[in-house]
């Protein structure tokens, strides 16, 4: 299995008076990422609790910032996917030329819509979400 990637170019909107990017515009990259995943892998987000009657909210996020993003810089964001029973992490790294900027985190369990109860990934989203799973 191989990490899903994508780039993230940082716009001036993006950022602060000096250029660099705010945390929350970070967060939103990441975020995008695994929605960007999720729909290449036949599973959009906005379609689970309609056509697949669950979802997959997440519980608990983490980010470590290494170094500054820019404006302007190309962000290559990684994500792997770590799963569980009944919860699937994604593992993110944002790298500006090859060196590491940011890395962090999504956990996120499987419920139905109005649950609070997690049930397991069903066998044709786990199926998805390994294409992206870590070796």
């Amino acid at each position: 299995m191989s990490a899903f990637e994508r780039t993230w170019t940082v716009r001036f909107s993006d950022t602060d008076p000096f250029g660099i990017a705010h945390y929350p515009r970070i967060v939103d990259a990441v975020h995008e990422t695994s929605d960007i995943f999720m729909q290449e892998v036949g599973f959009p987000f906005w379609e689970l609790s309609l056509e697949h009657d669950l979802g997959l909210p997440i519980v608990e996020v983490d980010l470590e910032f290494r170094s500054s993003v820019r404006a302007g810089d190309e962000v290559l964001v990684t994500l792997q996917t770590d799963l569980g029973e009944s919860s699937v992490r994604f593992d993110y790294e944002g790298a500006v030329n090859g060196e590491t900027a940011f890395f962090g985190f999504e956990q996120r369990v499987c419920v139905p819509p109005g649950s609070d109860q997690s049930v397991a990934i069903p066998d044709d989203l786990r199926a998805a979400l390994a294409t992206a799973s870590e070796d």
